[in-house]
């Protein structure tokens, strides 16, 4: 996993396949635990499937960033098979999309509606 702040309030995370993603989830919550001013971009890039067990923590990180900071979480570079995972289960009106990491990027600097 990459995870990098690209400012001093926007944190970017490359996330990696496999058993991987939930040490790479674990990682963003603890580096949360110590700063919660940040708006946070995943890519989604290198995941090819999701489990429940990724979506239950995906939607405790969105709890953790967007419900209790007031601050904004951005998922991009999403693999078709995990976008209709996302369609099917009603996600995809639940998180923030963004076709990859530079317009994922740009929106958070945006002030959301």
């Amino acid at each position: 996993m990459s995870m990098e702040y690209w400012s001093d309030n926007i944190m970017v995370v490359e996330l990696e396949e496999g058993p991987a993603f939930s040490d790479d989830l674990n990682a963003i919550m603890d580096q949360l635990e110590k700063r919660t001013d940040v708006d946070v971009v995943i890519s989604f890039g290198s995941v090819p499937y999701l489990n429940s067990s990724n979506i239950a923590q995906l939607l405790r990180l969105r709890k953790r960033v967007v419900i209790s900071n007031r601050r904004r979480m951005v998922l991009c570079g999403i693999d078709t098979s995990v976008w209709s995972l996302f369609l099917v289960t009603g996600l995809d009106k639940v998180f923030e999309f963004a076709d990859d990491v530079a317009n994922g990027l740009a929106s958070v600097q945006i002030p959301s509606e």
